[in-house]
């Protein structure tokens, strides 16, 4: 039977534990989703087994993939481990001590000490290299480039052996001529290196932190380059010679929440940080607000850690003063909080004879006790399956699990601590539960947001664990569960428009800003907008621009994004940006300088996003139920991996309870039951403790609240 073609769409989110994959059929508009073990020695290796997978049980053929999107943790990673060797940088002559300078400000105020050492340099003094040549913050160049200079510094680094260099010279946000001259003689001299110029990564100023965002992208350019470049080749494979030119559009996460082509990313590498993570808030942040939640806090837990986000109104906040381990990356990013606290978290005993849990985790291989692949410490996915919390076994019983290995583990520790083994397990956990709800104050709290105002979207492998503890914690609405809550990051894949990102400084106050000058840098970026979304393969009547316009008060050191009205630049415009800084400041600091003719607002960074758009799937209704029926019935379908109860411990004071086990998929719309109760599904599990009530909203998400709520359960 000849074959029908097919248009598939999918995600693929490489997690430390799975790597997650949803399919999306863009004619049925049907969904589909798996998981897959990650393979930390190689991610590629995961990425093409999860698509092997999805193409299997969708019955599909590789000619019939129409695109696929990815989030990668390879760029984070290599800077979470600090793996950062043999990078050079070029500077301005005068400057050579930039990355030791840094800035003043200090962690945490010290956390817990009296002391606090500096972090290694990215780039160690006796790696950096000069070059003369000055040009003012206009851009007019004060001192000519020194040639002599420049190819004696590259003929340096290729004898040092040095192949990945990153150069900032000083103002050239303003004008890139003496960093373009630079990259010139890099290539002539020393061909094999990987170069990564400022005026390219970050056209603002600020030079410590222009600086620090060029190195991170030249470290991670050469990680990023051969992981992308390799799964693009074996993708070929999937094609089987039926698409022109045997090329599936292969699309990489971004952390500003837009996708980019994968050939376009390797020149991009440092715009992937946090490229899962981004994925997943986006997808919380459309399946909450469909079903009626605008703003929720998110909280994606896998693996290693678990991350968190706040979302506004339906979309997640963007920051561009990120960090990626102790690297400034002053790139847009979505504003998200990560935690060492994910499933493979290991328990530990401190030197002073307390219990600790992360940041240390046992990841995919060896992974947890109970994996039985050789890890020799307990985690808390260990604790978790010990207490029946979550069954003996992964994936609908595709991974078993050793509970009786993972109890020894935590006899044993709990023998060192004093503690009867359910204390101790339990504690693991409520260490887990306290870590996360302080990451969730991170960006709700201390950002003046009342997080009871809030319901909190559980979504990852282990993101739902400690659902209703959290809520206990922080006094929170209620939590939402989406369905397949452990592949909402590559469902998220499926819903982002490709997107890229231009600024340029103009630092100006509003009463001595030239508008012809503003309207030329705007129609500039908009043109590189333009021309980056042509080579995408939009059509002109496809482009969307989003531009907006960092601004602050004359004197401070930090500005405030606001959205740029529509039309050409003039009084009105500007005045309306004036009113529009006004409301944003007072919202987010509690005043403003409105009618106050002392303080003057000043206009800093100009930025316009390039949009195209892509066709996001529907999130299907439940058909409604004939009657309200309770899904702890006695007949209830269940799966043969489901038992209808077990013993579960959600108090060591109170031991273990009988607990019904209820298979997901056998609940329909308009649902109730109280807990306690576990509900599992494929992809992960839901404990609801005692005194929670739960309700299957229309979109099949689960909504629980505390029973004594007053407030619907709706």
């Amino acid at each position: 039977m000849a074959h029908t073609p097919r248009r598939i769409r999918i995600g693929i989110d490489t997690g430390g534990t799975f790597t997650d994959v949803v399919a999306f059929d863009e004619d049925s508009g049907e969904l589909v989703t798996t998981k897959t073990p990650s393979t930390p020695g190689n991610p590629a290796d995961g990425f093409i087994a999860g698509i092997e997978k999805i193409l299997g049980i969708v019955g599909a053929e590789g000619s019939d993939i129409s695109a696929v999107s990815h989030g990668t943790t390879v760029a984070t990673n290599k800077l979470l481990e600090g793996k950062v060797e043999a990078l050079g940088f070029i500077t301005t002559e005068g400057y050579e001590f930039m990355l030791e300078i840094a800035r003043q400000s200090v962690p945490d105020g010290y956390g817990n000490s009296y002391f606090w050492v500096k972090p290694d340099r990215i780039v160690p003094a006796d790696r950096v290299r000069t070059v003369g040549g000055r040009l003012d913050f206009t851009g007019a160049e004060i001192r000519p480039f020194d040639e002599d200079a420049a190819v004696a510094a590259a003929r340096w680094f290729k004898a040092q052996g040095i192949a990945t260099i990153g150069v900032c010279l000083l103002h050239a946000y303003a004008n890139d001529e003496h960093e373009l001259r630079m990259r010139d003689i890099l290539r002539s001299e020393h061909p094999e290196a990987i170069v990564s110029i400022s005026s390219e990564v970050l056209r603002e100023y600020r030079e410590y932190e222009r600086a620090m965002t060029t190195l991170v992208d030249a470290a991670v350019k050469p990680n990023v380059s051969r992981y992308v470049t390799n799964i693009s080749e074996r993708l070929v494979a999937f094609t089987g010679g039926q698409r022109t030119g045997n090329v599936i559009p292969f699309y990489v996460m971004k952390s500003n929440g837009g996708v980019l082509s994968a050939d376009e990313v390797v020149h991009q590498p440092i715009t992937t940080v946090l490229s899962g993570p981004a994925a997943g808030a986006l997808g919380a942040a459309l399946i909450a607000k469909v079903a009626g939640f605008p703003r929720i806090l998110t909280c994606d837990g896998g693996g290693t850690s678990t991350d968190v986000s706040v979302v506004l109104d339906g979309e997640p906040t963007l920051t561009t003063e990120g960090t990626v381990g102790a690297y400034p990356s002053k790139i847009p990013m979505i504003d998200v909080v990560t935690v060492g606290a994910g499933g493979g978290s290991i328990a530990w005993l401190s030197p002073e004879g307390t219990l600790k849990v992360g940041p240390h985790s046992a990841g995919a291989d060896p992974g947890p006790l109970c994996y039985g692949k050789g890890g020799t410490q307990p985690t808390i996915t260990d604790a978790h399956v010990t207490l029946g919390r979550i069954p003996p076994h992964l994936l609908g019983g595709e991974i078993p699990l050793d509970v009786e290995t993972a109890r020894a583990g935590i006899a044993d520790l709990a023998e060192q601590l004093g503690l009867d083994f359910e204390t101790c397990a339990n504690g693991i956990l409520e260490i887990s539960a306290w870590n996360q709800a302080n990451a969730l104050r991170q960006v709700s709290v201390k950002r003046g947001l009342d997080v009871r105002d809030f319901m909190l979207t559980t979504f990852g492998g282990s993101g739902s664990l400690l659902a209703c503890r959290l809520v206990d914690i922080l006094d929170l609405a209620g939590v939402v569960v989406p369905p397949n809550p452990g592949n909402v990051s590559a469902f998220g894949l499926l819903t982002v428009d490709v997107k890229n990102d231009y600024v340029q400084t103009h630092v100006a106050k509003e009463s001595a800003l030239d508008h012809a000058a503003v309207q030329s840098i705007l129609d500039t970026l908009t043109d590189r907008a333009r021309e980056a979304l042509g080579k995408e393969g939009f059509t002109e009547a496809e482009h969307q621009f989003q531009r907006t316009i960092d601004v602050r008060y004359v004197g401070q050191a930090y500005e405030v994004r606001v959205a740029a009205p529509e039309g050409v630049v003039d009084d009105a415009y500007v005045a309306q940006v004036a009113d529009d800084f006004h409301a944003d400041h007072r919202q987010l600091y509690g005043y403003d300088f409105r009618g106050d003719a002392t303080q003057e607002v000043e206009w800093v960074n100009l930025r316009v996003t390039g949009i195209g758009p892509i066709t996001r799937p529907e999130i299907p209704k439940l058909p409604p139920r004939e009657s309200g029926l309770d899904a702890q019935a006695p007949g209830r379908p269940r799966t043969s991996t489901s038992e209808n109860t077990r013993p579960v411990c959600f108090d060591p004071a109170v031991g273990y309870v009988d607990t019904p086990v209820i298979w997901r998929g056998t609940l329909g719309a308009g649902d109730t039951f109280t807990g306690p109760a576990i509900v599992e599904e494929f992809g992960s599990t839901i404990p609801v403790h005692p005194g929670f009530v739960v309700q299957v909203d229309d979109w099949a998400n689960l909504v629980i609240r505390k029973a004594n709520d007053k407030e619907d359960v709706a």
